[in-house]
């Protein structure tokens, strides 16, 4: 018999090796027969056989057989005989029509395997070979499950070679490609919908996994096939029955995402999108509070961002082109969208706002580009800037000691939302700046009684618009008075309510990032810089409670340094209070620093600007470099000394580490001396000693 004697020319021991738990022996024998199949003139003819009569059950060897196949289709196809590529035809067509007979359907990864076989082959002969390769396969399969679903996985392997856009192909491909979508359009698009239709009707109930196939293939077709065939009555009204059966709701929602998406004429996009919003509002899909199900409405929140940037995009091209009407029209479409677009964009779920974004972005841009807006435009502008504040906010559940994934897909939608504040402040700087001052007005008024959250994002906003609006000549507290007068007035709260001292990480941190941020504030006004500086040095800065806080100030303070050169009032006295916080931690005390090594490198170098920058008497400056210097070199030497008594390595390593920190840290303080002095006296012991004009609240001299 036919069956066996193809057994026995197949290596039996060769195909136990692609069993996953065979051991090594057996799997390399097993690959050693692959590379044999695939090289062979004819010897992979019996994995054809075996496939076009169902010789073998074990789903490894099934799968090898289409393996071996495949490469013969990839990269030998046109040396193949006119015999053996009429071979692979009639076994992918016997091998398809076992499937109408199993049972039971083969598993997922086979068939996946056998779509792609399908896809190649269709690829290389479709064209010349076998233009009837869709019609033989829909007369086979009919309306048979187990057929159609490979039938439909066929069609996105076929997809994924010939229009999959994030693919590379080569000229030539693009061209057979080209070839490929210019004969399926004239010869078989129409009657592909037409099965499309029917396999969504006929399964749309029983078999909800086979309906969701289908749509997806829609959804990937419909960027390159006639829209009319689609876009129709019949068509559109099935894909909007299913979005509202449960198991096809999202799948259905996708379809019409692409749907939207595709290229068209901007009037005829605009009577599109207008069809599908009657319809979906009078369905009552509009109505999100009552939407319980977030998976659903983030698909929906895609959906409508999909038909507003679509509207947009034909607003432009109307605008451009001078069609006054039309362009009024798209724009009377698209103000419609707002009320919805409020709705998700300030839903409590984070990915139904994100997916709005790109609409609301848009929309502003559009706002920006009118000669005047109406009353209803700028409440359009309040709301969305509130919908942005409030989802700005922190959740409870925020982990900020141990971000993990969550935590940073927030603050990645945060970045989102602040392009949002960026193109408020670009449409109207001054609705925004009202609106963040008053927002920050009340919340100061009553932090020690508000939630972190609030008071976080109260400071953030002020921080935010640093960015937002732009600066005259480089600074925030010149040029346009009105902007001038508000930020100063807010920076003059944030300093003076004594929010400073909020117990919460995410609300210190944003203090000193906004003080830093408006470091010119205090040149303006510098009888504030005392009890910022407190802020910066005790618990609230240096020493809190949060090594996470502790390191960023570190850096904020150099900064803050680095911009108010000129503080000779309190140079001595933050050196003093810095003191301890420039001592060389040796690696067997066993107390964990307060400063990592790299702040305290930063708290070197602050130490060093202070001094250089300073207007004491060269004299001064030297003493004070040497009580900043000498500590450090003293322990250098105790360090130095110790190195070669150790015997254990990670000791030794431990000590040299901690010796290349100190030369990093005299480097780092001396980075900013001034080149004409040189020869540092050593200073007597009360040079160490230094007065506290912080704590009797001194201001500039």
């Amino acid at each position: 018999m036919a069956c066996q004697s193809v057994a026995a020319v197949m290596d039996e021991q060769a195909l136990l090796g692609l069993n996953p738990n065979a051991d090594a022996r057996y799997r390399q024998r097993a690959m050693a027969y692959f590379e044999q199949l695939k090289e062979s003139q004819d010897a992979w003819e019996v994995c054809a056989e075996a496939l076009a009569k169902g010789i073998y059950n074990d789903d490894h060897v099934k799968f090898f057989c289409f393996q071996v196949l495949e490469h013969q289709i990839k990269f030998r196809h046109a040396g193949l005989s006119a015999v053996q590529q009429q071979l692979i035809r009639e076994t992918l067509m016997k091998w398809l029509q076992c499937q109408l007979m199993n049972a039971q359907p083969e598993k997922p990864f086979i068939r996946n395997k056998a779509a792609q076989v399908f896809a190649l082959t269709f690829v290389m002969e479709y064209v010349t070979l076998w233009p009837k390769f869709f019609f033989d396969i829909l007369s086979l399969v009919g309306l048979n499950p187990h057929g159609v679903d490979i039938y439909l996985r066929t069609l996105m392997a076929i997809d994924a070679e010939v229009v999959d856009r994030d693919i590379l192909h080569t000229p030539e491909e693009t061209r057979r490609n080209t070839l490929i979508k210019d004969t399926m359009r004239e010869q078989c698009i129409p009657s592909l919908v037409e099965s499309w239709f029917q396999i969504l009707q006929t399964y749309q109930h029983t078999h909800p996994e086979l309906t969701c196939q289908c749509l997806e293939v829609v959804g990937a077709y419909v960027s390159w096939i006639d829209l009319n065939l689609i876009a129709n009555d019949r068509f559109v009204n099935l894909l909007l029955s299913q979005m509202s059966v449960e198991e096809l709701r999202e799948e259905a929602c996708d379809c019409l995402f692409e749907i939207v998406n595709k290229g068209m004429d901007p009037v005829d996009k605009t009577k599109l999108v207008e069809s599908l919003c009657q319809v979906l509002q009078s369905a009552g899909f509009f109505n999100v509070e009552q939407e319980e199900d977030v998976d659903f409405l983030a698909k929906f929140s895609r959906l409508v961002n999909g038909m507003g940037q679509s509207l947009v995009l034909s607003w432009t091209k109307l605008a451009k082109a001078g069609s006054v009407k039309d362009a009024a029209e798209t724009l009377q479409a698209i103000e419609a969208k707002v009320p919805l677009l409020l709705q998700l964009l300030v839903h409590e779920d984070d990915d139904i706002s994100a997916n709005i974004v790109g609409f609301c972005y848009e929309y502003l841009h559009v706002l920006k580009q009118l000669p005047q807006l109406t009353e209803q435009q700028k409440a359009n502008i309040e709301a969305v800037m509130l919908a942005v504040m409030k989802k700005l906010t922190y959740d409870d559940e925020y982990n900020f000691e141990n971000e993990g994934e969550d935590e940073a897909m927030f603050v990645e939608y945060r970045k989102q939302l602040k392009m949002l504040l960026d193109r408020l402040a670009q449409v109207s700087p001054e609705l925004l700046l009202e609106a963040v001052r008053r927002v920050f007005t009340n919340t100061m008024q009553n932090w020690q009684s508000a939630q972190f959250m609030e008071v976080e994002v109260a400071i953030r906003l002020l921080y935010m618009l640093g960015e937002a609006l732009p600066a005259s000549h480089g600074a925030h507290f010149s040029g346009n008075m009105a902007k001038t007068s508000a930020l100063q007035d807010m920076m003059r709260t944030l300093v003076s309510c004594g929010v400073s001292s909020y117990q919460h990480t995410s609300v210190s941190l944003e203090f000193f990032e906004t003080v830093v941020r408006y470091d010119k504030f205090f040149i303006v006004e510098p009888q504030h810089i005392p009890n910022v500086l407190m802020a910066f040095l005790d618990q609230r800065g240096l020493r809190h409670s949060s090594p996470k806080v502790r390191s960023r100030v570190a850096y904020l303070f150099s900064r803050f340094i680095k911009t108010l050169k000129h503080m000779n009032a309190f140079i001595e006295d933050i050196l003093t209070r810095i003191q301890d916080l420039l001592e060389l931690a040796p690696p067997e005390n066993g107390f964990p620093a307060l400063l990592t090594n790299d702040d305290q490198l930063f708290m070197f170098e602050t130490a060093g600007i202070l001094i250089v920058n300073g207007e004491s008497p060269v004299e001064r400056k030297q003493a004070l470099m040497r009580s900043l210097l000498m500590p450090l070199m003293d322990a250098f030497r105790l360090l130095l000394a110790k190195l070669p008594q150790e015997t254990e390595e990670e000791r030794q390593a431990a000590l040299a580490d901690c010796l290349s920190h100190a030369v990093g840290f005299a480097r780092a303080s001396r980075v900013h001396h001034h080149p004409g002095s040189r020869g540092f006296p050593r200073p007597h012991r009360s040079e160490n000693l230094l007065h506290h004009p912080l704590q009797t609240g001194r201001t500039v001299g």
